[in-house]
């Protein structure tokens, strides 16, 4: 594999860059109008414009991606995560062109991309499972009865799809219909299809997923656990690796159920399984995500190993190179996502041009990201910016690391998750370890990130604060509270 080409942009697409780089292969970077002036383009050994800003004119754009694969004479194709990377029509036009896609199979993507499908796939393992349905509700008095049997509240959600879309919880009978509604028209919107299924609502739970990976020669081992229960609208802000709650006998337990399922599909590559852990340590199948996570560098903290280039290896139809005997657990890490979101207005997006940037750094401290000073947030995509990693010889140590890389790390122009990461890693139930996916409707309310300060008394202190560090202009911020708040 001597070219790849990045179906994809952003932090990612300059990761997935800086491997092929140490590996010796060129990269090759699509990117849209509104990314021309992005790093992972200038980074990349080829870069070619392929549309304006609009994801189905550029990053969702089959035809024009293999297009510049083909002219490139690209023998590979990373996909990243999200835009195309789970999809089964690109992964099979990719195959028939005659380029390798790294990920894995076809029949993996198309179980695992259905949530019924892969419950009757795994099923046949003995993997644990919420109980509920396997099949799609079509009608709501369908949906009702069943309802009733599994016992409210209950998770009404969309067969297809992730990241929360199409998803409600129902805690009773008289909410049913409106919640399914919603549920398959946001299916539909979101996924174009509105299948959905009924599973009992796990009070309480922890997400704990297990990194996976498995050779083209039958071989698949499980690389421990991450636990991502820090959410908000089921999306992932605070990821760690390992559990505080998952000692060895459960590790393994998890492990081997996660090795069946993906032995299920035939899988190939890296890929997670996401399960839920009940408050008495019983763990169910949640669904595989057939791509790189979001979240991989806190298992490449604790492993030693580098993600992508063992997706490399496998695509070129290598064998592992270790065992499950040889996977290390070595400290702890910790991942905070850095979106340009407003915790204070309920994680809305706040966009804008980033007026200064300026990264932490450190033994164990790591930073992937995708922008620089002066660039401007594009609407159209993910708001996150950047993702903070930091790594301890402990849980103790990671935590304090982090607050102090937080505190370090200088955002400015628009509201970011910083703050809020801040709080929840200082919060005496995330020290504890026993926080659950409920940590933020139960823990935070945005005026705990307000600070009694003024906002004209925060902004001449950080006009100070600059002209301290030798800039030589003050900036002046439009936005509700200061980067001198928001930084602390």
């Amino acid at each position: 594999m001597k070219k790849v080409l990045i179906a994809n942009r952003g932090e990612i697409a300059l990761r997935v860059m800086k491997t092929l780089k140490r590996l010796h292969i060129a990269s090759i970077a699509v990117y849209s109008e509104a990314d021309a002036d992005a790093p992972f383009v200038k980074f990349a050994d080829e870069s070619y414009c392929i549309g304006n800003p609009t994801p189905s004119e550029s990053y969702l754009n089959m035809d024009k991606i293999l297009a510049v694969a083909k002219a490139s004479q690209a023998d590979g194709i990373h996909p990243g995560y999200g835009f195309l990377s789970e999809n089964a029509v690109f992964a099979e036009r990719v195959a028939k062109a005659g380029i390798k896609f790294i990920g894995p199979t076809l029949k993996a993507i198309r179980v695992m991309g259905d949530k019924l499908d892969a419950k009757q796939a795994v099923k046949k393992f003995d993997v644990p499972m919420v109980p509920g349905t396997d099949e799609a509700i079509t009608d709501i008095e369908t949906g009702k009865k069943i309802a009733k049997e599994v016992g409210y509240p209950i998770l009404i959600k969309a067969s297809a799809g992730g990241g929360g879309k199409g998803m409600r919880t129902v805690e009773k009978e008289a909410d049913f219909k409106e919640q399914f509604e919603r549920a398959t028209s946001e299916a539909i919107s979101s996924f174009g299809n509105g299948a959905v299924f009924i599973e009992k609502f796990v009070q309480q739970p922890k997400h704990i997923e297990i990194q996976v990976i498995a050779d083209q020669h039958g071989n698949v081992i499980y690389l421990n656990e991450r636990e991502c229960s820090v959410q908000r609208r089921h999306q992932k802000l605070i990821e760690e690796a390992p559990s505080a709650v998952v000692d060895a006998a459960l590790r393994k337990k998890i492990g081997e159920a996660a090795v069946n399922v993906a032995r299920s599909c035939d899988y190939e590559g890296v890929g997670t399984v996401e399960f839920l852990l009940d408050k008495d340590k019983n763990f169910y199948f949640l669904e595989m995500n057939t791509r790189l996570q979001v979240e991989h560098p806190v298992t490449e903290m604790i492993t030693g190993l580098d993600l992508v280039e063992e997706q490399i290896k496998v695509a070129r139809g290598e064998k592992l190179a270790y065992t499950q005997q040889d996977v290390k657990l070595d400290g702890h890490s910790i991942e905070v996502r850095i979106c340009a979101e407003d915790p204070e207005n309920n994680f809305l997006p706040d966009l804008g041009k980033i007026v200064r940037y300026v990264k932490p750094v450190g033994i164990g401290v790591r930073v992937d990201d995708g922008y620089t000073e002066g660039m401007n947030i594009p609407l159209m995509y993910d708001p996150m910016i950047a993702k903070l990693i930091v790594h301890g010889k402990d849980r103790e140590e990671a935590i304090s690391k982090m607050l102090k890389a937080i505190d370090e790390f200088e955002i400015c122009g628009f509201s970011t998750t910083l703050g809020f990461c801040r709080f929840a890693l200082d919060h005496p139930e995330f020290r504890s370890g026993k926080f659950t996916i409920n940590f933020v409707p139960e823990f935070f309310k945005p005026e705990y990130l307000r600070s009694e300060i003024s906002p004209e008394l925060a902004e001449a202190a950080y006009t100070v604060f600059k002209k301290i560090r030798n800039d030589a202009e003050p900036v002046y911020l439009d936005q509700k509270y200061s980067a001198w708040k928001t930084n602390r």
